[in-house]
């Protein structure tokens, strides 16, 4: 089982959001934003922020740091490591059926991520063989994306998906977003697209868009 922090909103969580950090981060990254969202309309939620393992990463010179995954080039998709994201899907997927097995209904879970996170949150919400309450994909882009529309779960063809990116990023460019927003809404996914005039980063306007997701999913 994966490393991770949790935050109850409330006594007795009726659902659970899973959050994933990014590249060089750890599970404490997105704590402090919970308190900035207003989620009085939500029921108890419980935050799950769990931590990768620490690999050397490629692309920073094999240094090694929490990462879901290895990243070959600046490019993101060339040579991407499918071992590497399979293994962390099969790392959050433990953690979805923990939550499971404690009680929230697979509708009432949300998988939430930060750039590489983002990633994950995509692959693994767009293909969990049960209906999800929503993906909500941060500064990030899809990944594996020629293999979805075979590998894709036919219950979570619905589920509803944020998407939100800078208009500056130059970690994850706006370009690689867009594309994956593109390829998604050709599969038939519809996805809330918003930019902010920000970098690799979050935007105050992005949290009032975050809390307005998790209270129309979760309420």
């Amino acid at each position: 089982m994966l490393p991770y922090v949790e935050l109850e909103t409330a006594p007795n969580p009726s659902a659970a959001v899973i959050w994933l950090h990014g590249l060089g981060a750890d599970g404490n990254d997105f704590v402090p934003i919970i308190p900035q969202l207003n989620l009085t309309d939500c029921p108890a939620i419980r935050f799950i922020f769990p931590s990768a393992p620490s690999i050397a990463v490629t692309v920073n010179g094999g240094y090694v740091m929490p990462a879901w995954y290895d990243i070959s080039g600046r490019e993101l998709t060339d040579r991407e490591d499918m071992s590497g994201i399979h293994r962390s899907a099969s790392a959050i997927t433990e953690l979805i059926e923990q939550e499971a097995s404690r009680g929230i209904a697979y509708d009432r879970i949300v998988l939430a991520g930060f750039s590489q996170g983002c990633a994950m949150s995509l692959q693994v919400g767009l293909r969990f063989p049960h209906k999800l309450a929503g993906i909500m994909a941060l500064s990030g882009y899809l990944p594996l994306a020629q293999s979805l529309a075979l590998e894709r779960s036919g219950a979570n063809k619905t589920i509803p998906i944020l998407m939100a990116h800078g208009i500056w990023d130059a970690v994850v460019v706006p370009e690689r977003a867009e594309t994956s927003v593109e390829l998604l809404e050709k599969l038939g996914y519809s996805v809330d697209w918003h930019t902010y005039p920000m970098e690799h980063s979050l935007h105050p306007d992005e949290l009032t868009d975050i809390s307005r997701f998790l209270t129309r999913v979760l309420a």
